[in-house]
């Protein structure tokens, strides 16, 4: 079980690994210390929630359809190649690197509903947790089913919590071009790598 542990656990961080919306907010809150604590705990119980559903109910329900099992995967394919695709442009540009000055400092409530919007409201997590992580976990008898969704959520757990209180040291760092070059790099070979193992699945059917 330690290795469907660990499985989970690497795969749910290649997950949150990209800099996207959420982990924008999670990193600015950091820096200014406002709220970050809470916004580490709800991000990381979002995902839990988000990782559940996608490994047991989502997969359950995919497996009852072969036909929308091919579409979601394939969609999720499409995706990942589009994804890292973006990342390593982005790579090659490192001029454009993502700003978090957006997020103007607000109240505790307006802060929390934020954070739900950029979470819920993003169709990209859906993807993550029901199309990559449902689709790969769901494979699992459901005794190793619930190690690969805990793997998943310490992983969740451990980077949403380090970024938070870590951010003030490495915001800094991250924010440089020649980081946000390295960082995009790794993000479109593991999208990449992700879409090639989701695809070689789906044609071993």
């Amino acid at each position: 079980m330690l290795a469907i542990y660990l499985q989970g656990f690497l795969l749910g961080a290649a997950m949150i690994l990209p800099l996207g919306p959420q982990n924008a907010f999670v990193l600015y809150q950091g820096i200014r210390r406002q709220y970050h604590v809470m916004i580490a705990s709800l991000c990381t119980l979002s995902d839990v929630a988000l990782i559940c559903a996608g490994v047991f109910g989502g997969s359950a329900l995919l497996s009852r359809s072969p036909v929308l099992l091919a579409l979601v995967t394939w969609g999720g394919v499409a995706f990942l190649l589009w994804y890292g695709f973006g990342a390593l442009r982005s790579a090659a540009r490192p001029g454009e690197a993502q700003s978090e000055e957006s997020f103007a400092r607000q109240s505790r409530w307006k802060i929390v509903v934020t954070l739900l919007a950029v979470t819920w409201l993003n169709p990209h997590v859906y993807l993550d947790t029901f199309v990559v992580l449902g689709s790969l976990g769901g494979q699992f008898a459901p005794d190793a089913r619930r190690w690969f969704a805990l793997g998943a959520a310490c992983a969740s757990l451990v980077w949403f919590f380090g970024l938070a209180l870590l951010a003030a040291w490495l915001a800094p760092v991250l924010r440089t071009a020649r980081a946000q070059r390295i960082i995009n790099l790794l993000v479109g070979l593991v999208m990449w790598g992700i879409a090639l193992q989701l695809a070689w699945q789906a044609l071993s059917r």
